[in-house]
């Protein structure tokens, strides 16, 4: 049996190898510089394919890595034990993890004291800052990769509580206009059909929150037949959703009559306790933030009189007013909890970021602050120019005339 996990995780490692072309071009430079060389990184993203590459790419280029999950579901096991037991890369993951599990998983990572950290949520970056407070003083920087994870270390760094710098790469561009768009939409379509194989055309599907990630569901799901209601708190974006061409109501009313409710906001309870008590008889409920707290499961669990699973990935509640709603994913990450995460050429573009902004710390850490970092311009273009070239598509140059004019003031003519 392990031995056929393996093969299922080196042909998944090598099929992901094969269209990361940008990472390649990345891994090759970092590999004949021997650019990490002698380095520990720590790793805490979702084991799966395209993350293995990430890790056996900074292997190559001369580090000491060592991986484990950033979400209990979201593994791959036939990845990570190819990653164990083929590439022998220590990796400290499974699906299914227990909180105990988890959090050991993330110590075994710990324990390698690394000089990097690579983070998805925050998780290993907050154990450093609480539980081993030790490794501050080992620790050069690290890289942050959700909009879940930013949010919680910007309130460090407004507390004066965070201890090393870190490289926001969930604002890249290259990241977030990518990654959080077509690469949630498309996931999240993944893994709410491959749970539930209902139909979506026709039916009113509930986006909850309109930033990049809520965007791109919001896209997919109406290029699918779904009729698309957008829910919000900040009124920008809200403006944002209607020109788009979607509905937006308060989530107190969406829910009425939803047939699907797909959160993706960073934030806790967006369905909440009233909120479900009004439901439609039969709403699916599926998460795409970080943390399974955007569908309350306390409200689930105080309104419930039987939950049962019904479908791989499918728990039904009936609820005390008779009606029955469905979570999937145990409202964790329903992307990868039932699909596989985003599409390979999406996540080359953000490892190949990860890949350069590790580079960059270990160059500048020292005479960086203890704050949170935009990816600077020039790494975001590296990786565009990378992608474009990949697929063959040129694109215009400034002329030295246009460059003057665009950089001038005086006149307009």
């Amino acid at each position: 049996m392990s031995r056929d996990l393996v093969q299922k995780g080196v042909k998944r490692l090598e099929w992901a190898k094969k269209h990361m072309k940008v990472l390649e071009k990345v891994r090759n430079e970092l590999t004949k510089k021997k650019s990490l060389k002698g380095q520990r990184i720590g790793m805490a993203l979702h084991v799966e394919a395209k993350t293995g590459m990430l890790a056996l790419t900074l292997r190559e280029a001369g580090a000491d890595v060592r991986l484990a999950s950033c979400n209990p579901l979201s593994t791959d096991d036939s990845v990570s034990t190819a990653l164990n037991e083929h590439f022998g890369l220590p990796t400290f993951a499974r699906k299914g993890e227990t909180k105990k599990e988890y959090y050991s998983n993330l110590n075994s990572v710990l324990d390698h004291e690394p000089d990097i950290l690579i983070d998805d949520g925050c998780d290993l970056i907050s154990l450093v800052h609480t539980k081993r407070k030790k490794l501050l003083d080992v620790v050069k920087g690290a890289n942050e990769e959700t909009t879940t994870g930013i949010i919680r270390l910007r309130a460090m760094e407004q507390a004066g509580a965070l201890k090393f710098p870190v490289m926001s790469v969930n604002d890249a561009k290259m990241k977030y206009l990518f990654d959080n768009r077509y690469g949630t939409g498309q996931s999240t379509l993944d893994g709410v059909i491959s749970s539930t194989n209902l139909l979506v055309a026709g039916k009113k599907v509930v986006v909850a929150g309109y930033g990049w990630c809520g965007r791109g569901i919001a896209m997919r799901m109406s290029g699918m037949g779904g009729n698309v209601t957008v829910t919000e708190v900040d009124p920008i974006p809200a403006i944002e959703a209607k020109l788009d061409g979607f509905a937006v109501e308060p989530m107190m009313d969406a829910i009425r009559d939803a047939d699907f409710v797909i959160t993706a906001t960073g934030c806790k309870d967006v369905v909440s306790e009233r909120h479900l008590k009004v439901a439609k008889d039969g709403c699916v409920l599926a998460n795409s933030g970080h943390f399974d707290n955007e569908v309350s499961k306390v409200a689930l669990k105080k309104l419930s009189k039987k939950k049962r699973n019904v479908r791989d990935f499918v728990e039904e509640y009936s609820l005390k007013n008779g009606r029955k709603v469905y979570l999937l994913g145990e409202g964790r990450l329903i992307n990868l909890v039932a699909g596989q995460g985003h599409p390979v050429e999406i996540m080359d573009m953000s490892f190949s970021i990860q890949a350069l902004c590790t580079r960059y710390l270990l160059v500048n850490h020292k005479k960086l602050e203890n704050k949170v970092y935009d990816v600077p311009k020039s790494i975001d273009e590296k990786v565009a120019k990378i992608r474009l070239k990949s697929w063959r598509v040129k694109i215009d140059n400034l002329s030295q005339e246009q460059k003057e004019y665009l950089s001038g003031w005086s006149e307009g003519t």
